[in-house]
């Protein structure tokens, strides 16, 4: 072969070698793209929960705060129960 066929059919597989590697950037582009909205949903789903469960958190400090109120009057009622009797008479 001359040096011309040869260089030829070098620049032959330098094109189709570049033109896979410009395939599979495209491929991984797309995928990377993909990830990311994946990645964007998750963050968001992962800050509705975090809201979620900070309200959730607020309403049992709420209801925590509920209760020990009821049961100080609940002890207040049976420690004195002659006071309880006196005030419905």
């Amino acid at each position: 072969m001359s040096d011309k066929v040869v260089l030829l059919n070098q620049f032959d597989e330098i094109e189709k070698k570049i033109n896979t590697l410009i395939e599979v950037n495209h491929n991984l582009e797309a995928a990377n793209k993909q990830l990311q909205d994946k990645n964007r949903q998750l963050e968001s789903q992962l800050h509705d929960l975090e809201m979620a469960e900070e309200k959730n958190n607020e309403v049992k400090v709420l209801i925590r705060s509920r209760i020990d109120s009821l049961m100080e009057r609940l002890n207040g009622i049976s420690e004195s129960p002659a006071e309880a009797i006196d005030v419905r008479h």
